[in-house]
């Protein structure tokens, strides 16, 4: 592959990002968080040869990001990169409590989601974007869930 192929299929992965991004948030309020247009945004995520170059700059990102459901282009940043990220989407005001057997119930109950989420997506033979967005969620709650396990059982081996 060629450097510029390369440019180009990180260019294209990135503006799919994007779109998923504006998409989530709603156009409308994308506008409204980062004061551009409707056209402006359809730029940052259109495939065209003409806006091949144009990106949405971080601040836009930071914006829309902290207003949608999932960190879409940070994620694709990583991805890119080969960093895995951790993302709470939960949110939590407290800490979580319960141990090490809490934990076992926890991941049965995660494994069980993401198995029923996967033979959801594969009835078809095809794994949808939107299903293997969904597989993925179920995925890192899979892995939070796992990192309090690894925590819990670390603090009771001290």
């Amino acid at each position: 592959m060629t450097t510029e192929t390369s440019k180009a299929a990180v260019g294209s992965y990135l503006k799919k990002h994007t779109e998923a991004l504006v998409k989530d948030v709603g156009i409308e309020a994308a506008c409204q968080l980062t004061g551009r247009s409707k056209a402006t945004l359809g730029r940052y995520y259109s495939d065209a040869e003409e806006h091949a170059e144009r990106f949405m700059p971080v601040d836009a990102v930071a914006a829309l990001e902290a207003a949608s459901r999932f960190p879409h282009v940070t994620t694709a940043l990583a991805e890119l990169q080969g960093i895995t990220l951790s993302y709470d989407q939960q949110r939590k005001n407290s800490e979580k409590s319960g141990g090490v057997n809490a934990d076992v119930v926890a991941l049965s109950q995660r494994f069980a989601m993401l198995m029923a989420e996967y033979n959801q997506s594969i009835e078809d033979g095809i794994i949808s974007i939107n299903e293997a967005k969904r597989l993925l969620r179920e995925t890192v709650a899979l892995q939070e869930v796992l990192l309090d396990m690894k925590l819990h059982l670390e603090d009771e081996s001290v």
